[in-house]
């Protein structure tokens, strides 16, 4: 079990996103998290785009985790999205991104965002994963990928990506 999968819900994973800038992005993603969350749409842009102003939330191989804190949320709140196409987004390797964990956190958030950030890059950081997310025919695969995934404690050598959280962390 990992602590993604307490938190992700069925209609905040979307596959084949069309979004051909990190504005636009936000925006989409932003919309969907304003649906299930009830949290405004403008709210959750301005926190993701904040952030992303302090440093990039990229960590390579095509991935990104967006995050953000948001007044007013009760418990923090997740969506993952695959893009039709891949987006620049100022990664460190200069792949552009076409998988996104985007993550909001409460406005006083615990620990728990910082452990879920170091989870995702655990998880993203293992090349088989990113393949089989990016070969998943469907949103509703790449929701049992992330929910079935097992976080290890024991760093694989089949490890392709540093996870980086301190760099991602607000």
């Amino acid at each position: 079990m990992n602590l993604v999968s307490t938190l992700l819900k069925p209609e905040n994973v979307l596959a084949g996103m069309e979004a051909n800038s990190k504005k636009r992005l936000f925006e989409l993603a932003s919309q969907v998290l304003e649906s299930s969350e009830g949290v405004p749409a403008k709210d959750i842009f301005e926190s993701l785009a904040s952030r992303e102003k302090l440093g990039c939330t990229a960590l390579g191989h095509g991935i990104a985790i967006p995050h953000g804190r948001i007044k007013g949320l009760k418990e923090t709140a997740c969506a993952f999205v695959r893009t039709l196409e891949p987006i620049d987004f100022d990664a460190p390797d200069s792949v552009p991104v076409d998988l996104l964990f985007i993550l909001l956190a409460p406005e006083a958030a615990s620990d728990l965002h910082l452990q879920i950030l170091a989870e995702l890059a655990q998880m993203f950081s293992e090349k088989g994963m990113r393949d089989r997310l990016r070969a998943a025919p469907d949103a509703e695969t790449l929701y049992r990928l992330i929910r079935e995934w097992t976080p290890s404690s024991i760093p694989s050598p089949s490890r392709t990506c540093s996870p980086r959280p301190a760099r991602s962390c607000s």
